[in-house]
């Protein structure tokens, strides 16, 4: 994996704070905001998906689909009747 080396700024006290998680974790400050890098971008990643997946929830089902949905509620309690 080829490395990029960059320059941020960043309140003193979040500095003083990441020093000392790094000593404590016994990893480079580089290393550190590598990982909390990761971490905020699976995080996004996830919120994007479950954006996706609740979009296409959200969406109500059109005539045809309600009609097959409540045909396939029939037929499932068909099978199952008397099972219980």
């Amino acid at each position: 994996m080829q490395n990029v080396k960059t320059a941020i700024s960043i309140q003193k006290s979040l500095f003083e704070q990441a020093e000392q998680i790094a000593r404590k974790m016994k990893v480079s400050r580089s290393h550190l905001f590598a990982l909390a890098l990761e971490d905020y971008i699976h995080r996004e990643q996830n919120r994007e998906f479950l954006a996706k997946i609740n979009a296409a929830y959200a969406e109500e089902p059109d005539a045809a689909e309600k009609t097959l949905r409540r045909k396939a509620r029939g037929a499932h309690r068909r099978m199952v009747r008397g099972e219980w």
